[in-house]
């Protein structure tokens, strides 16, 4: 078993990270309330378990919430309505586009030239598959690799795909 030069202990499930954390989102909450509730809550006893009662249950909700906004930020992925000009000029940000090409159907039952007008031409293809690089982004923490899938049959399009690669 591989020793590493710094053991981060366990308890509950959690890392001791967590609870630093916790303790650091909890000291300004537990001011918050003691001052707050010193407005409202004239008994003493009662001020201070209404005070503990309502920093515990509040520390976890906030804490839970910043992770949440925190994985919402990395996975954002910008959305835009499809522009030919920007299609044609901007490489790196075509996948903002790709869920609008797809949605409005606007290249289902288009033969080859008319994609060819509309998105310019593939970087592979062959008779039956198109494939139109779209840059990449909106990975998170690593980066996603985008490509527009465009499939033909009889000479028109029957199916537009938006594929990613992980990095």
């Amino acid at each position: 078993m591989a020793r590493t030069l710094i053991e981060i202990p366990i308890i509950l499930g959690l890392s001791i990270e967590v609870y630093l954390i916790l303790i650091i989102i909890a000291v300004p909450i537990f001011f918050f309330w003691s001052w707050f509730l010193k407005k409202h809550i004239k008994v003493d006893r009662t001020r201070k378990i209404a005070t503990w009662s309502a920093t515990l249950i509040v520390t976890p909700i906030i804490y839970l919430g910043i992770i949440m906004l925190f994985l919402f930020g990395i996975t954002y992925s910008p959305k835009r309505d499809f522009d030919k000009s920007q299609w044609l000029t901007d490489r790196e940000g075509r996948f903002e586009m790709a869920d609008d090409i797809i949605s409005s159907n606007m290249l289902t039952s288009k033969d080859s030239n008319q994609v060819k007008q509309l998105l310019g031409e593939p970087i592979r293809g062959s008779n039956n598959t198109w494939i139109y690089d779209m840059g990449m982004g909106g990975g998170g923490l690593g980066f996603l690799f985008h490509s527009l899938i465009i499939k033909f049959e009889n000479e028109k399009v029957i199916t537009v795909e938006h594929a990613t690669i992980r990095d």
